[in-house]
């Protein structure tokens, strides 16, 4: 009879997605376009519906509609106000649609996805502030003034004294290993300028 070894405990699965996996920007949930398109429209059929009850009761119909109705009867379709409003409901359309096809939340800047039931994400102003605090730590920085977009970070530095191209190294080498910190899915591009303080009178 012949036996094997013991091949241990099994090791647990990692459902872990690997590193660097597709990481989705956050979707917006459109409060204030939705809830003036939403008054709009219930203004407008509240408006509708009390004026056709009204007719309904024997009453006369109130005189916007009874204009409408008269402009739709008369007007032909190459009439410039009738393009101009189809126009408008057009673009108002396509609006609507870009808002529904589009995420959204463009200051917010998604982290890479350890796990696939949490996602988490970074303010731009936050982003700017932690890279803001690294270039400071950078030996001739007087001042930082830094801007993160979704895909560059611009940062404007003021050196009191070191030469420039070494703080500019300095700040590049501090800034990349910043935003390796930050874990972010698209890390951003950064653009380094460093200039001497303007002179007074």
């Amino acid at each position: 009879m012949t036996t094997s070894p013991d091949p241990g405990p099994v090791p647990e699965k990692d459902d872990r997605p690997p590193a660097g996996a597709r990481a989705r920007r956050f979707w917006s949930v459109r409060r204030v376009p939705a809830a003036v398109l939403a008054a709009v429209l219930l203004g407008g059929a509240g408006l509708l519906l009390y004026d056709v009850a009204a007719v309904r009761a024997g009453r006369t119909a109130m005189a916007w509609r009874r204009s409408l109705a008269h402009q739709l009867e008369t007007r032909p379709l190459d009439d410039p106000w009738v393009l101009a409003a189809a126009a408008l409901a057009a673009l108002i359309g396509l609006w609507l649609l870009l808002l529904a096809l589009t995420p959204g939340l463009r200051g917010v800047l998604p982290m890479l996805r350890t796990y696939p039931d949490v996602r988490a994400g970074l303010d731009r102003e936050a982003v700017a502030l932690v890279l803001r605090d690294r270039a400071m730590e950078v030996s001739g920085v007087q001042s930082v003034r830094v801007r993160a977009g979704r895909a560059k970070v611009a940062v404007r530095a003021v050196s009191h004294f070191r030469a420039l191209d070494d703080v500019r190294a300095d700040l590049e080498n501090a800034l990349a290993a910043g935003v390796g910190e930050l874990a972010l899915a698209r890390p951003p591009a950064v653009r380094v300028r460093v200039a001497r303080p303007r002179r007074k009178g």
